[in-house]
């Protein structure tokens, strides 16, 4: 068994954390059905989970379009389904 780096760690406890925190947020601003706040903190998510993207394509570059994606994806998606305050939710039972 490999010896754990305290190092390496402690940054994915960091890291880990940091991006939990981050959904937390986001999630509480689709619940809220804010669109910038929601989509700000979607780019933020991925800007924090992008390590994946980089092991894979070796470009750093790339993260920014992921970014960029997370906040459209995430803005759209609150566009569409923006209701006025007290309306039924999209996708709820006719009374």
């Amino acid at each position: 068994m490999a010896a754990i780096d305290p190092l390496t760690a402690g940054a994915v406890l960091l890291a880990t954390a940091a991006t939990d925190a981050v959904y937390v947020m986001f999630t509480s601003a689709v619940v809220a059905r804010k669109r910038v706040p929601a989509a700000t903190w979607s780019a933020i998510w991925y800007l924090l989970s992008s390590y994946a993207v980089i092991s894979y394509t070796e470009n750093a570059t790339y993260v920014a379009f992921a970014a960029i994606g997370s906040w459209v994806g995430a803005y759209a998606s609150l566009t569409f389904l923006h209701r006025p305050p007290g309306g039924p939710p999209v996708g709820a039972a006719p009374e």
